[in-house]
């Protein structure tokens, strides 16, 4: 019981890094999917921070069907968890999605991947496949800016679950 109560606050996986039990990818799909844009360089400077606490990856698509296609190779015992980013899906609080993230490592998920798409949006069969859709507000966001929202709120949710001050109330 101790141990996983130390696995539940991060204390182990932050202080000893012993066991990063869960891998995160943010994937995007976009025609200019090799292209290093002016937040590219955050992006990865806060999945660098969040390697401390998950197993991070980046990797971009060209179409949404070779984004979907990859998800469903991921193997694993637990099926990938798709998180799409959507402008018609739930709006969470930094402290929602941390619970959100930390309920699902906690219950052994192995990979979740947070996905932004295509200019033109997700298809129904991509929505209705996904484990969850997710909103960053009402706005329009580039997609250079999306993921780099979404990298730190990545990064400040794992912070929140093992009580680090980066987050502050």
């Amino acid at each position: 019981m101790g141990l996983l109560r130390k696995l539940r606050r991060g204390q182990v996986i932050v202080n000893y890094g012993i066991l990063l039990c869960m891998q995160l990818s943010l994937v995007h799909v976009g025609s200019h999917a090799g292209r290093k844009d002016e937040f590219e360089a955050l992006t990865q400077e806060y999945l660098a921070r969040c390697s401390a606490y998950a197993a991070c990856t980046t990797q971009a698509f060209k179409t949404e069907a070779a984004l979907l296609a990859w998800i469903g190779k991921q193997k694993g015992r637990t099926p990938a968890i798709t998180v799409l980013l959507d402008g018609r899906g739930k709006q969470m609080s930094s402290e929602a999605m941390a619970t959100w993230l930390g309920r699902h490592r906690d219950e052994g998920a192995q990979h979740v991947v947070f996905a932004v798409g295509p200019a033109d949006g997700w298809s129904e069969d991509a929505r209705k496949g996904a484990s969850m859709l997710l909103s960053l507000g009402p706005m329009t966001l580039a997609h250079a800016l999306a993921r780099l929202v979404i990298a730190e709120q990545i990064y400040r949710a794992f912070t929140i679950l093992a009580g680090h001050p980066y987050h502050r109330q």
